[in-house]
């Protein structure tokens, strides 16, 4: 309740125009008596008036949750599969084709992460850092490389700027820093 608190304005104020709040659950187990592995509920009175729809409950019962991945065609139903079953597949050829989707990429390595213990989160995270040094220093190797062969270029004087651009794959404006930084050398 204090995110919904921090939403309301002293004085008059329109509830009407406050922005939804969602409570999400996702349960290993089932937990409500319908066959729905997904449920939207939200506030009702003893007559089942509908009393708010400020608050929205969506809760999420894996359990009840059986599609086969030819099924599987929605986000939520691919999230699902995947929370799922991730866990019981070992050999990359069975993972399904929706895996490599951007998104669940993410979700996955969220859960990877979270399944370590601090030890092994600290060997990723160092792997992770060394791994981004690697990449950055490589880079500069390679902008050391083309900024070489971009002031051979020039200086040999037979291309303009668009061919030198065209022939070392860099932008243009990469070849004119590169023109004024030798005419700064001069």
């Amino acid at each position: 309740m204090h995110k919904f608190n921090t939403l309301v304005e002293r004085g008059r104020f329109d509830y009407a125009n406050l922005p939804g709040i969602y409570c999400i659950a996702f349960l290993e187990k089932s937990l409500l008596p319908t066959a729905n592995y997904h449920t939207l509920a939200n506030l009702r009175d003893e007559q089942g008036e509908l009393v708010d729809r400020q608050m929205t409950f969506i809760t999420v019962e894996l359990a009840k949750f059986g599609k086969p991945v030819a099924e599987v065609q929605t986000d939520l139903d691919k999230l699902l599969y995947t929370m799922k079953t991730l866990h019981t597949v070992t050999d990359p050829g069975q993972y399904p084709q929706f895996w490599t989707e951007e998104w669940l990429q993410l979700a996955i390595n969220e859960l990877d992460k979270r399944s370590m213990t601090a030890e092994e989160l600290l060997d990723y995270e160092m792997t992770l850092s060394a791994n981004a040094l690697a990449v950055k220093n490589e880079q500069k190797k390679m902008d050391q490389v083309r900024t070489e062969a971009v002031k051979k270029a020039i200086l040999r004087g037979k291309l303009t700027v668009e061919e030198i651009a065209e022939d070392n794959t860099v932008s243009v404006n990469f070849v004119v820093d590169v023109q004024r930084q030798l005419a700064e050398n001069k």
